[in-house]
């Protein structure tokens, strides 16, 4: 993680066992408790977002969507309906 001016403060409370293995674990790393907290809890947010955001296909399920890219179903009166929901609401 680079080192970035930083410009907000995050506050978080925590008992004395949890503090004692932070400073034991930061001091491990050779690292401020803070910067120890911030990377490690920048790591897990990166991870947890792309879990959430990714999407894998195998080349068969690739393919198959490359296909209905190709070759769209028609739109049903549903989905006409939620073309025009979104073309009012969304400018």
């Amino acid at each position: 993680m680079p080192t970035l001016a930083k410009d907000t403060r995050l506050h978080i409370r925590c008992d004395n066992e949890v503090r004692r293995l932070l400073d034991k674990a930061a001091a491990y790393a050779h690292m401020s408790v803070s910067e120890f907290v911030l990377r490690n809890a920048v790591e897990q947010a990166q991870s947890i977002v792309q879990a959430h955001e990714a999407l894998s296909l195998s080349q068969a399920d690739f393919a198959a969507f490359l296909d209905a890219l190709d070759q769209p179903a028609p739109a049903n009166p549903a989905l006409q309906r939620a073309f025009q929901r979104h073309a009012r609401h969304v400018k």
